[in-house]
């Protein structure tokens, strides 16, 4: 992490209005509506003046073509794992083999989480089926609880109530949520950030039961017997298949394994985002630029961490253009840390190995009583010294 000076960063709230919208995180079906257009005022000039730029820059337009190379990596892999499991047979090797396949899987939910936000092509209809292919047949999660869920994330990242990825669970990211938690609960919230990653290894698991959930019990599922089949291919088919091949022990242990890889990999891929970070008390009025960058942190890395990350490392510049392609969202970021450093707003990159350590010790401090919802153990230390973390 490097530190250059730069005018202090603040949330501004404002007190007159309406808020101001955010981008819809998708246009499909389930998407949540475009917003009404807010408010003008300096903020909402200053977003517009950075639309323009990138705009001007070309980086809005999309291209499925970006997305072939991906489509082709991806599909020689599950062709190679498949003819792996084959050569390996009755060995506890396949276990190897479970978690190049776990890998694999969280690449696809990479891909279908592009095509929700309607960033692979310019037709909603062919986004949403590529999302729902991608998504409830090859990964095993539900089109429908992800756009829904999601969308309501990227319209409020970090706000209290409203950010559905910091409610209260089994981890506490809010402060006071773990303060009236006794007993054995109260013991593991003063130490949770150390359970956050163990506890991912079932994430994969809730993943593939809220699919199956929001399928059953979901109001709002447009194509529900599409879902239901997709999912019972994945979900039922899959596993049996797998035992077919190895058995039960082994088939079992092999599913186990590769569920436990996806879930590890996919928490780890999106926790760095924002967990950490600064939250947004919900009655406050943040207006788009500020809400959505100040919540949001990068992780270093270049190309190559954009790749293993699924251009989520892109993290500020995908939730400023949540339709840009992943592919161009290294090439905006230099145009968005420009736009920042001229106006004084924190924008904030980190190291991968740094942010996991962030995210435990937040967690930790959450779980003793941290008790400030607009501090963040990163920018608490820089507010005062009116320097900027990039």
């Amino acid at each position: 992490m490097t530190i250059t000076q730069g005018a202090p960063s603040a949330v501004i709230y404002r007190t007159q209005g309406a808020k101001d919208g955010a981008p819809a995180a998708g246009r499909g079906a389930h998407a949540p509506a475009e917003p009404a257009p807010p408010r003008p005022n300096r903020q909402t000039n200053e977003f517009f003046e950075l639309s323009k730029r990138v705009k001007e820059a070309g980086l809005m337009e999309r291209n499925a073509q970006s997305y072939i190379g991906r489509a082709v990596v991806l599909s020689l892999g599950f062709l190679g794992t498949a003819a792996l499991m084959g050569l390996v047979g009755q060995s506890l090797w396949q276990l190897a083999v479970a978690v190049l396949l776990g890998i694999l899987f969280t690449q696809a939910a990479f891909l279908s989480h592009d095509a929700a936000h309607q960033q692979v092509f310019n037709n909603g209809r062919k986004n949403e089926w590529l999302s729902l292919l991608m998504g409830n047949l090859v990964v095993g999660m539900s089109y429908s609880w992800w756009v829904r869920k999601h969308g309501k994330h990227h319209a409020n990242p970090n706000v209290i109530g409203k950010d559905g990825d910091i409610k209260a669970g089994t981890l506490a990211f809010v402060p006071g949520d773990a303060a009236d938690r006794t007993g054995i609960a109260a013991w593991f919230a003063k130490r949770q950030g150390w359970f956050f990653f163990p506890i991912l290894l079932f994430f994969g698991f809730v993943l593939h039961g809220q699919a199956v959930r929001a399928v059953l019990r979901g109001e709002k599922v447009k194509r529900r017997k599409v879902e239901a089949s997709f999912l019972a291919l994945r979900l039922i088919g899959y596993p049996l298949l797998i035992i077919w091949l190895l058995g039960p022990l082994l088939g079992l242990g092999f599913i186990a394994v590769q569920v436990a890889v996806f879930g590890v990999y996919m928490g780890a891929s999106f926790a760095p985002n924002h967990k950490g970070m600064p939250l947004i008390p919900k009655d406050a009025e943040v207006d788009f630029l500020r809400r959505q960058v100040l919540t949001s942190r990068n992780i270093s890395g270049g190309r190559p961490m954009g790749w293993a990350m699924g251009g989520l490392n892109y993290q500020i510049e995908h939730h400023l253009f949540p339709r840009m392609a992943s592919p161009k969202l290294h090439k905006v970021r230099p145009l968005v840390r420009e736009f920042c450093a001229e106006h004084g707003i924190t924008y904030t990159e980190t190291g991968l190995l740094s942010s996991y350590r962030i995210i435990i010790r937040y967690l930790n401090r959450v779980g003793l009583g941290y008790a400030d919802p607009m501090e963040c153990p990163i920018t608490a230390q820089f507010r005062s010294t009116g320097t900027q973390v990039v």
